[in-house]
């Protein structure tokens, strides 16, 4: 949890000045400089903050972007064909042609998947690893 941030809105919705915010700082620590205060200190301040009412909210940018899977290893297939790209490995490294890439491989029973959204993690490690063999082919190829 990043305390500082969250302190500075506390602050602000609870529309304290500096002087009064350094206040309630040393009434619950003893220390009137976040600086100066270790983290446990500082969530004890939060605390202090909840007790009164303060509620943290997840930020705006704090959600999963729309794109982004929240699969690990579909963002790990995406950021291997990246850099398989960059290395020029692949001609294309766009999101199309990485669909194309993914439903040219079948898994054990036939099944082709044509987004890598759609993977499900034991269809994904055959093509995490062909992806990695690509990637330091074209690795030792820049050398």
């Amino acid at each position: 949890m990043k305390t500082i941030p969250i302190l500075h809105v506390a602050k602000r919705e609870f529309g304290l000045g500096d002087d009064d915010f350094r206040d309630v700082l040393e009434r619950v620590t003893g220390k009137r400089s976040l600086r100066d205060m270790t983290e446990k200190q500082r969530l004890a301040v939060v605390d202090d903050f909840k007790a009164r009412g303060f509620v943290v909210r997840r930020g705006k940018g704090s959600a999963t972007k729309p794109g982004i899977s929240k699969k690990g290893y579909v963002r790990l297939i995406h950021a291997l064909w990246a850099s398989c790209a960059r290395l020029g490995v692949v001609e294309d490294g766009s999101a199309k042609a990485l669909r194309t890439f993914v439903a040219g491989r079948a898994d054990k029973n036939g099944t082709a998947v044509a987004d890598p959204e759609f993977l499900t993690y034991e269809q994904a490690s055959p093509i995490i690893e062909t992806l990695k063999s690509m990637e330091k082919r074209g690795k030792a190829k820049a050398k």
